[in-house]
C-alpha cells in the first residue's frame, strides 16, 4: 500500500510514517518509481508505534520491541531483550512521576499561599 492509504487507515500522518520509517520503525520496499510501498501489516504496526509512544517510551525503545510485539494489543513474544529495555523505562517513567508530583505538590504550596494572601486583603 501506499503511504498516502497507510496514513488513512492508520490515522498518521505522511509526514509521521516518515519519520517512524527514518527512526527505523517502519521498513517500507521502494517501487521502481521510488515511491514507498508498505506491507498490509504497516497498520497493526503504526498502532503499536503509537501506543508505545503514548506511553512515553522512546524511539530507540520502541525499535528494540517491535521484533516481538504482534497484534494490536499488547501481546509480546518472550524476547529476552525487551525485559531490560522496559524494566528500563518502566523506572525512568516512575522517576518522571516523582518528579511531576514534587512541582504539583510545590505549586499547591504557592496556590495555598496565594490564596490566603488574597483573603487577608
Amino acid at each position: 500500500m501506499s503511504i498516502g492509504e497507510l496514513s488513512s487507515r492508520s490515522g498518521a500522518s505522511p509526514r509521521m510514517l516518515r519519520y517512524y520509517e527514518q527512526q527505523g520503525l517502519l521498513d517500507p520496499v521502494r517501487a521502481d518509481n521510488g515511491y514507498r510501498r508498505y506491507r498490509s501489516d504497516a497498520v497493526t504496526t503504526v498502532a503499536q508505534i503509537r501506543g508505545l509512544l503514548d506511553a512515553g517510551l522512546p524511539t530507540d525503545t520502541i525499535r528494540t520491541i517491535l521484533p516481538c510485539a504482534h497484534g494490536s494489543e499488547p501481546t509480546i513474544d518472550p524476547c529476552p531483550e525487551i525485559l531490560a529495555s522496559l524494566t528500563h523505562e518502566r523506572r525512568r517513567l516512575d522517576e518522571r512521576i516523582r518528579h511531576l508530583s514534587a512541582s504539583r505538590d510545590t505549586l499547591d504550596r504557592y496556590l495555598t499561599a496565594t490564596h490566603q494572601a488574597l483573603r487577608q486583603e
